[in-house]
């Protein structure tokens, strides 16, 4: 019998909604072998709750004000933290899934799983095991399997593929340093490489042929 199978399985809840942090709390409390340590807001709260906490999972929304779920997975990978993150949100575009994982996910979830599906999941991060939704699973098979020629323009890093879908919501430099944990001057160094890589003159020009070549979604 694994450690895992022995005892609750730990969570933290990382969510701006507190409906959906509610109804998650709810759930697991109701079901044997889970633990749900703690709750939070958005991707900064959620830093200091899993340092606090050290849950063996961590449920992380994406699209949060106050700091995102890419930039928090990001850096919890970056401090070496013992949690898996199992990521759990209604989207499932190129410019989400893709960060997120290569941020450092153990899994991608969408929140239309089935109750059942969810608690798999979150057993299968607790043990290592990358799990990702069926959505999530064919859009990257699909994106594997397509030429690279047909992928021109979507060489953009991780880092700067979030920085363009900031970008695209009109986030400005000071709100995007404040989101990602950087500087504005490495914003700007990202930014200056985006329009370089897109053949962009400015921001607008940008975010125009992101969503052209499908960087966008």
């Amino acid at each position: 019998m694994t450690e895992n199978a022995a005892r609750a399985i730990s969570l933290v809840v990382v969510d701006d909604h507190p409906v959906v942090r509610d109804g998650l709390r709810g759930m697991f409390a109701a079901a044997p072998g889970f633990e749900v340590l703690g709750e939070a807001s958005n991707g900064v709260d959620a830093l200091t709750a899993v340092e606090r906490l050290d849950p063996d999972v961590v449920l992380m929304d994406l699209r949060m004000p106050g700091g995102g779920g890419v930039a928090a997975i990001a850096e919890l990978t970056r401090r070496g933290a013992r949690s898996k993150v199992l990521v759990l949100t209604t989207y499932d575009t190129d410019s989400d899934t893709l960060p997120a994982i290569e941020a450092g996910a153990t899994g991608y979830l969408l929140k239309d799983a089935p109750r059942e599906e969810l608690f798999a999941a979150v057993r299968a991060a607790a043990d290592g095991r990358g799990v990702l939704s069926p959505a999530v699973a064919s859009r990257l098979m699909t994106r594997v399997r397509t030429p690279a020629a047909d992928l021109a323009g979507t060489s953009l890093s991780a880092r700067e593929r979030e920085v363009l879908v900031l970008v695209a919501r009109g986030t400005t430099n000071r709100e995007i340093a404040a989101e990602l944990f950087v500087s504005e001057a490495t914003v700007k160094t990202h930014l200056t490489h985006v329009f370089a890589k897109l053949g962009a003159k400015d921001r607008a020009a940008a975010v125009a042929v992101g969503y052209d070549r499908g960087i966008l979604g």
